[in-house]
């Protein structure tokens, strides 16, 4: 083997994207000493993209005391260069924010909308979003209000963070926030195909992840009727906008009809919706950043495709980071094995998209605790990775 791509997404919590590459780079050469090695973060719109923008064109991070999930202060960190801004959403509102207390129903965005206003008064001109790893249901409306729309109850007060504040809305005023972001383009990275309402909506789909009582039909009902009417609202505030000119929407904005359907709006609970309000780009997280790294000229003449995640399922083959460098890697013809923390059952749909094989990291039974520890994900890896290359060897006999 003389050249092999080193392009995983982070196993969350214990090694992150940047700390797999360095692996990769130190260990590979032992088993295959004439092997390059490239490596490159990888992401696809959730944690770790402020990372790859940080290592693909040097964007520097900036600190800033922000509104997190909970109401409480934190403190979020976006990246910039010149005049453009990264920002993970997870970096104001992630879901490790919320803790054991937390009420998923209550959550807001407010600090996102804090991170892209501190970036624009900075001079920032293109926003990148991205969307994983939300903790929030709330459609968006904190971040929209952040940014200065007005968002009112049938008596004229500003509607309560989250979720519920989505019951008591009866009027959206979008104009502030877009005077807000005028001449700024939106970029959303989200590779979330979730509308934002109904059986694959965004609280039919990740609110269990996020503490809503999904096995509660009913609950889950009267939750989603809120997000209908609140959609409703900023369809008629997004009319209203248009009708004066506003958003100066950008050439790669999708039209539409209504938020309620737009695949994607769903993302983040809801936040892609409120982006899109505001004239947003769509686009998927992983495509953007293969595009960013330039994976296309990289593996051309590469033998080997490794990526990986810490667990892979039947949501990888929506779209996240391993199977879309799977896909890529396969306009090219080359093999791909995706290095795993854990894996489900069946992985059909993911060998379907072009994996060739799943590797779990676990070289030997453990507690969770300690598979989790990093030294021990290290040498887990190492040793995974040492199968990848064999395998790989071994299928040219």
């Amino acid at each position: 083997m003389k050249k092999c791509i080193v392009i995983s997404d982070s196993f969350k919590g214990t090694l992150s994207s940047l700390e797999i590459c360095r692996i990769a780079r130190e260990s590979i050469p032992r088993f295959f000493p004439d092997c390059q090695v490239i490596t490159a973060p990888v992401a696809d719109g959730g944690e770790g993209l402020v990372e790859c923008f940080e290592a693909a064109i040097g964007a520097q991070p900036v600190t800033v005391s922000v509104t997190g999930p909970l109401g409480k202060p934190v403190r979020a960190t976006y990246a910039r260069k010149d005049k453009t801004a990264i920002v993970e959403m997870a970096a104001a509102a992630g879901l490790p924010m919320m803790g054991r207390n937390g009420d998923p129903a209550r959550t807001t965005t407010y600090g996102v909308g804090e991170l892209m206003l501190h970036a624009v008064r900075a001079g920032a001109k293109t926003l990148y979003i991205g969307l994983g790893g939300s903790a929030t249901n709330d459609g968006g409306a904190g971040m929209l209000q952040a940014l200065g729309a007005h968002l009112v109850d049938d008596r004229g007060r500003d509607i309560a963070p989250g979720l519920t504040g989505l019951e008591q809305v009866t009027g959206v005023d979008l104009v502030p926030a877009v005077r807000a972001l005028d001449g700024v383009r939106i970029v959303v990275l989200s590779d979330v195909e979730s509308p934002l309402v109904g059986r694959r909506g965004a609280l039919a789909v990740f609110g269990g992840q996020k503490g809503l009582p999904t096995g509660d039909a009913q609950a889950l009902s009267r939750y989603d009727s809120w997000m209908v009417g609140y959609g409703r609202l900023l369809d008629a505030t997004i009319a209203e906008a248009r009708a004066q000119g506003l958003p100066r929407v950008s050439e790669g904005a999708r039209t539409f009809g209504s938020v309620l359907g737009v695949p994607g709006a769903g993302a983040a609970g809801g936040l892609g919706a409120a982006l899109l309000a505001l004239g947003a780009e769509l686009r998927s997280g992983v495509e953007t950043v293969l595009d960013l790294v330039g994976f296309d000229e990289r593996v051309r003449d590469a033998d080997l495709v490794i990526t990986g995640e810490g667990n892979m399922d039947e949501q990888s083959a929506a779209g996240k980071a391993p199977v879309g460098v799977a896909r890529r890697a396969k306009r090219f013809g080359k093999p791909v094995v995706a290095v795993v923390g854990g894996r489900a059952d069946n992985l059909d749909a993911v060998y379907e998209q072009g994996v060739d094989l799943v590797l779990p990291i676990c070289r030997k039974p453990m507690p969770l605790d300690q598979a989790l520890d990093p030294r021990e994900a290290t040498t887990n890896l190492i040793c995974a990775g040492e199968s990848a290359a064999q395998a790989y060897d071994l299928a040219r006999i």
